[in-house]
């Protein structure tokens, strides 16, 4: 994704300086412990906080068998999870940590060609996830069926994959209009705030002062798959999670991913809301009479989201020619 890779690293000392984005400059970062220590402070500590702690309160407070539970007492209990064990600990390692959090959560507004240029892009991604998932799925199935530990393998995940299902089936489950309002908070937009700023605020920050941006993002996008649980969508999750960060890195903006997750989150909620349980199964696969339809659909969509990419590469370049131009 173009200059993300151009970038030099700055030393693994308390004293990293930050690196030099093409929209503008931004002073000196002097952060109290590595940049990388700090980085990975963030992942434990959104791990740790809200899929173990906040996994555990909620199987304390409902049980184990989450679809007995109010639903709305368990959408209250996300959200308040969400809040409270990924944003607070974002802001609080950032104040603590570089003092400066507006600068390390990238809290500035974005031009809105910006923010519709990365939706067109999320808009192209998604079915090329889709379509990714459904194939990695039909050989995955004919690998289980002729080898016999891949199938004891498959159970395992499927299994992992139903308690996916169930816990969000719990949430998305909508009686009336405000059924559906709370839902969209919960699902929607409060994991789009608290997410974004805990991974492409300050994780992935921490990791662009010692590591180059591509890898910056890179290693945040593959704990934000893991931070998921979800087996089946493990690749989709982390080819999701590095273009919300080329999109965070590019725009300097917090605000284009908080967009675009948003955006990826509502759509799933619909799509849920239309054809109903079938649309949370990520074991869902193709027959082998669909491979090849499925494969030259991938490859126009594969192409068309190049072009959007070359589409935002433009931009960036003509706005710097720009920007430098009117500094002579």
């Amino acid at each position: 994704m173009g200059d993300l890779n151009n970038q030099k690293p700055s030393e693994d000392v308390p004293n990293a300086v930050e690196p030099e984005n093409e929209n503008n400059i931004i002073p000196e970062l002097t952060p109290k412990i590595s940049p990388v220590k700090a980085g990975i402070l963030g992942l434990a500590g959104g791990f740790f906080f809200y899929q173990i702690f906040g996994g555990l309160l909620t199987v304390l407070i409902f049980g184990l068998d989450l679809e007995k539970a109010d639903a709305n007492a368990l959408r209250l209990i996300t959200m308040a999870g969400q809040v409270l064990f990924i944003l607070l600990p974002a802001l609080i390692f950032s104040k603590v940590i570089y003092e400066d959090v507006t600068r390390v959560l990238r809290f500035r507004s974005a031009p809105w060609i910006e923010i519709a240029l990365f939706t067109i892009g999320i808009i192209a991604l998604t079915p090329i996830l889709q379509n990714y998932v459904y194939i990695q799925n039909y050989y995955f199935e004919q690998l289980a069926k002729q080898n016999g530990f891949i199938h004891m393998i498959k159970a395992s995940l499927d299994s992992l994959d139903k308690l996916v299902e169930n816990s969000y089936g719990s949430l998305l489950k909508v009686n009336s209009p405000m059924d559906g309002a709370i839902v969209i908070a919960v699902v929607a937009i409060t994991p789009a705030i608290c997410e974004e700023v805990m991974f492409r605020g300050f994780i992935q920050k921490s990791f662009e002062l010692k590591y180059k941006p591509f890898l910056g993002a890179l290693i945040t996008a593959i704990f934000f798959g893991i931070y998921h649980f979800n087996p089946y969508a493990f690749f989709p999750l982390v080819l999701l999670g590095f273009y919300l960060g080329y999109a965070a890195y590019k725009s300097d903006s917090i605000l284009v991913p908080v967009v675009l997750h948003f955006i990826n989150n509502l759509f799933a909620v619909v799509l849920f809301l239309i054809f109903g349980e079938a649309e949370l199964k990520q074991t869902q696969s193709i027959t082998s009479a669909e491979l090849t339809p499925t494969l030259v659909s991938l490859s126009y969509q594969i192409l068309l989201f190049v072009i959007v990419l070359l589409g935002i590469q433009y931009y960036y370049r003509k706005k710097k020619r720009e920007t430098a131009a009117l500094s002579k």
